[in-house]
């Protein structure tokens, strides 16, 4: 139950009776868990909204999993070398349940992007990056994952399952996806699929971009390069052999 309510926070802070009515538990018992998270400092009150958060004790947790992520190392180390990426802000991400969430972000242009930033998640059919990371889970994940109601952000979020496993299959197909309006509706991006020694899909990297940058085709061009040329020495550097996938 515990793990539960964190999950929940963590993806929308809120009050205890939310916890109540989302996961159908008596007041009491919804009292008690988070009074004993919040003791404990996985969840904090937030004094100015009233609502819970997630507390100093997750990033304790959180940061001793990043210190230890072997993409998330190979992926800075890459970055550190390569100074030509431009234009774009770089984000390293990895599938956690239900979303894409951003676990390193590098700003590598002049304009600010909102939800751009380290600690971002939002659902797998929004964003090139949950498409990507969804497209090569399991069928049965894929089948279960579609079955849900999905949330549209923008006017642009696939949202008809039979159109999101044609766009799947696609990306399956072209070894990328690209996005455009589906978050934001200023903002376009492009990712693709890191791969494991195993030949699963371990993560992926992620650029994002203004909208109007998706009207240049030359630079739009170069930045898929550049990223199918870093997720293949990622993968490469993780023990992946082409051919596996």
């Amino acid at each position: 139950r515990s793990f539960a309510v964190l999950d929940l926070i963590a993806a929308r802070p809120c009050r205890v009776v939310d916890v109540m009515r989302d996961m159908g538990l008596p007041w009491a018992t919804a009292h008690r868990t988070v009074k004993k998270l919040e003791k404990a400092q996985f969840l904090m009150l937030n004094p100015d909204t009233s609502h819970y958060e997630i507390g100093p004790r997750m990033w304790h947790l959180g940061s001793s999993y990043l210190a230890n992520n072997k993409m998330l190392k190979a992926a800075i180390s890459y970055l550190a070398r390569d100074r030509d990426i431009r234009g774009v802000d770089v984000q390293v991400v990895e599938r956690i349940g239900s979303y894409s969430v951003v676990i390193h972000a590098e700003k590598r242009q002049v304009q600010e992007i909102s939800k751009a930033q380290y600690g971002y998640h939002i659902p797998l059919h929004a964003g090139s990056k949950g498409l990507v990371l969804l497209a090569y889970e399991p069928e049965d994940f894929i089948s279960s994952y579609i079955a849900q109601q999905l949330e549209q952000l923008t006017p642009y979020t696939i949202t008809d399952a039979s159109a999101l496993r044609e766009r799947l299959a696609q990306i399956r197909a072209d070894g990328f996806a690209q996005t455009e309006g589906d978050v934001q509706t200023f903002t376009g991006s492009i990712a693709a699929p890191v791969f494991g020694g195993k030949g699963a899909v371990v993560g992926c990297i992620c650029f994002v971009y203004l909208k109007k940058l998706a009207r240049d085709d030359a630079a739009i061009d170069e930045l898929k390069e550049a990223l199918l040329l870093m997720t293949h020495s990622l993968s490469v550097e993780l023990g992946w052999h082409p051919g596996q996938s």
